[in-house]
């Protein structure tokens, strides 16, 4: 079908997300397809010790990365888009958005990135006996009770970003189960809120002077493919300013990021699973059962279709990297050399794989901040070597390339290991993976695993989250796994990349000393 016709007719789904320093909007059509983008840059501020996003801040911020899109749209096709069939809301998982009865916002958007909360997350999964990190939502409110918050006796709804545009836009209060899972744990068999742990924190909050129904004041759980609205009159009017817009596209459960980018990779499945790696890394494997015990380095979240995901979430992995290859840049700037950027960091990737597999005995932490995974709430920066050791420009990339993966494969390790948990690949996106082969050589020496890399991977989220949309059409006829594998991916595999035996061993001595040298990251944020 022509394009313009697709767009004229509504025959396309909108996705949105709200990632940490980017929102992103991407229409695509019935098949999966970019028709156009948009995009709003944007950065969380730290006020009266919180790092949050005002409301007035998002509402620009969703409004402009929509009129982004719309100008894409006439641009390229000349037409301006006024009927949509399907939308899709995602953002950056977990934090804490508590409104009262008034549905007034109680107190500034707390984001993930908040580390308040270590005494509420430690007690709730001692009691829950379920790991509960510092980043969900629950513990956000949990520790407001303990702190003695008084707004807590108001809350009469909490949500996740997702959940408050999702809100905005169609009246509904809900959540996709992936987002849902990243607030308070999911019953995988009933696909809802633990009961048992709803009564643990009712009691709980009681001993605090709390006297609350948790189950109240959480969004309802929907999963992949359920309609979870339709946009309203004023919503439209509060996404296009332009009142071009009209009501009426059906909504798909907002969810997380986690859970589109599940979806941008074709690893809904169990036995697949996808590493992400730009400023953080993570790692989600879809399990086959329960893990045997609580690892506080494993979380436990959900697909969008409520299947059981163990992830491994880690605060640092390029920042270092980009760091070097700017010092870099500014040597060949003292030297009159002109570069490409992006050509400087394709080279510098490349040299790595040049290097000794055990990086010649090199060692660094690239702990920009702390890294829970390994018991640092603070990080310091540290590049350390012996005079005997190989020490040359191969070698160093090799080890700054290992490091921005060693504590993802320190978690890994004790799903793979400790409970032998089986993926048959995991598909990987994000900037560490930009220069071919590279980056991906790297994680499936990590990981002892083979590598792949979609294309698609690069349209991110908000893609995901668009075709998360469109599958509500598609949702009563075939899986959620079945609808990417059949019609979104087609078949499309990606390039994969076996895990070559000598890396692995070299990566395997490199961790060994990494764990060994933890000693000396610990001197290094104590005297820095």
């Amino acid at each position: 079908m022509d394009i313009n016709k697709v767009i004229s007719e509504g025959k396309t789904s909108l996705g949105i997300e709200f990632g940490s320093t980017r929102i992103k909007s991407v229409l695509i059509d019935e098949n999966g397809a970019v028709l156009a983008q948009g995009s709003f840059g944007w950065e969380n501020r730290l006020e009266n010790g919180i790092w949050t996003y005002d409301t007035d801040y998002i509402t620009k911020g969703l409004q402009e990365c929509y009129a982004s899109l719309a100008a894409d749209v006439r641009e390229k096709y000349g037409a301006d888009i006024v009927k949509i069939g399907s939308v899709g809301i995602s953002a950056m998982m977990h934090g804490y958005l508590a409104f009262n009865s008034r549905d007034e916002l109680l107190v500034p958007f707390r984001t993930w990135r908040n580390t308040k909360q270590e005494q509420a997350a430690a007690i709730l999964t001692k009691e829950f006996n379920y790991n509960i990190p510092q980043r969900w939502s629950i513990a956000h409110f949990y520790q407001a009770i303990l702190n003695k918050e008084p707004h807590v006796h108001e809350v009469s709804f909490m949500t996740t970003l997702a959940g408050y545009i999702h809100w905005k836009l169609t009246g509904k209060k809900v959540l996709g189960v992936g987002d849902a899972s990243g607030m308070f744990p999911i019953d995988i068999k009933t696909g809802d809120y633990d009961k048992r742990m709803m009564e643990a924190f009712n009691k709980l909050a009681e001993k605090e002077g709390a006297y609350i129904d948790i189950a109240e004041i959480l969004p309802k759980v929907l999963t992949a493919g359920e309609e979870a609205g339709v946009l309203t009159a004023e919503g439209a009017a509060f996404l296009d300013v332009s009142g071009k817009l009209c009501e009426g596209a059906v909504l798909c459960p907002p969810e997380g990021d986690a859970g589109t980018g599940m979806v941008a990779t074709n690893s809904v499945a169990k036995r697949t699973g996808n590493i992400s790696a730009g400023t953080s890394v993570f790692a989600m494997v879809v399990l086959e059962r329960e893990l045997s015990k609580v690892y506080p380095e494993i979380d436990l979240v959900t697909t969008p279709d409520g299947a059981l995901v163990g992830m491994v979430h880690c605060n640092n992995c390029t920042s270092e990297i980009n760091a070097w290859v700017n010092m870099f840049g500014e040597l060949l700037n003292l030297m009159d050399c002109s570069y490409d950027t992006d050509k400087l960091y394709e080279r510098l990737f490349e040299s790595a794989l040049q290097g000794d597999k055990d990086c010649g005995g090199l060692i660094s932490y690239n702990y920009t901040s702390g890294e829970p995974v390994t018991g640092f709430e603070e990080g310091a920066l540290l590049f350390a070597r012996k005079a005997d050791n190989r020490f040359n420009l191969a070698n160093f990339m090799r080890m700054q390339l290992y490091s921005s993966l060693a504590t993802l494969k320190l978690g890994l390790d004790l799903l793979f290991g400790e409970e032998k948990a089986e993926v048959d690949r995991m598909y990987c996106h994000g900037g560490l993976f930009k220069t071919k082969g590279v980056g991906q050589r790297i994680a499936a020496a990590a990981i002892n695993s083979p590598v792949s890399v979609m294309e698609t991977a690069g349209e991110g989220g908000a893609w995901g989250i668009a075709v998360l949309a469109a599958y509500v059409n598609h949702s009563k006829n075939e899986s959620l796994g079945d609808f990417l594998s059949n019609t979104v991916f087609a078949g499309n595999t990606g390039e994969t990349i076996e895990p070559d035996r000598e890396d692995v061993a070299g990566f395997n001595d490199f961790i060994k000393r990494y764990r060994e040298g933890l000693e000396i990251e610990k001197a290094a944020v104590n005297v820095l």
